[in-house]
This record gives structure tokens, sequence and C-alpha cells, in this order.
């Protein structure tokens, strides 16, 4: 199984992973759209309850990010995407528009979620996408 993605930059993907989760806490900060994202969602940031499963949720957000990062690299990898920042912006937002913010647009239509909450997550699914794209066609 190893020899099936021992071509793979396992580095690149680890810090592509860790750079995409670390935008998370500036998208999602009171700096950008926290307050908003907050509001759309009717949280109570003073109920005590807002707080419990943060460790399953920044784990399992982890996870997902590492998934993402490992299937750009796959992707190119096999489609033979060369040119470092420039490819890594393309491959970043083709994924990201294409598999990531479609996924939540179809999600947010049946649960008739505001579009400003899905700008907010879309745009993070994008920018965190060209980032793990910049950093894994540049680093080759």
């Amino acid at each position: 199984m190893t020899a099936l993605f021992d071509y793979l930059n396992w580095i690149a993907i680890g810090v592509a992973t860790l750079a995409y989760f670390a935008l998370g806490a500036l998208w999602y900060s009171k700096i950008l759209f926290a307050p908003k994202w907050i509001a759309y969602l009717k949280i109570d940031v003073n109920d005590p309850n807002a707080k419990k499963g943060m460790g399953i949720m920044f784990g399992g957000s982890l996870l997902m990010m590492f998934i993402q990062s490992l299937a750009i690299a796959i992707l190119a990898e096999k489609l033979g995407v060369v040119g470092g920042w420039l490819s890594g912006i393309k491959i970043g937002a083709f994924v990201g528009c294409c598999f990531c913010s479609s996924t939540i647009a179809v999600n947010y239509f049946y649960e008739k979620k505001p579009l400003g909450l899905f700008l907010i997550n879309a745009g993070y699914a994008i920018a965190g996408n060209v980032i793990a794209g910049i950093i894994i066609c540049s680093w080759r």
C-alpha cells in the first residue's frame, strides 16, 4: 500500500494541512468572519454547551484537511500539474470550487441556509485549498 503513495511529498502535504487549519483560526476569528458566522448560526457564545466537543471538531477538521491536501497532491501528480505557486492556485481553486463549495451549496439549498453563511464557509474551503495547492505544487 505504501508503494502506491511513495511518489508523494508527505512533508508538503503535512505543511499544507497545517496551513489550511491555521487559516481557519484567522478566517473564523473576530478579525474576519466570526461575528457574522456566529450570527448566521445563532450560536450563543455564553452557553457552556457551545464549547463541548471542540476537540473532536478540531481533530475531525484537521483529518478532513489532510484528506483534501492528500487529494490535491495526488491530482497534481497524476495530472502532471507543474509550475509552482501558479499551478497550486489553479488546482486549489479547482478543487475548492468544484468539489468543496459545490457540496456545501447543495447542502445549504436543502437546509435553507443564508447566502452569507455559504460565502463565509465556501470562501474558507476555496482559500484553504488554494493555500494547500500552492504549498504542494511549489514544494517539489
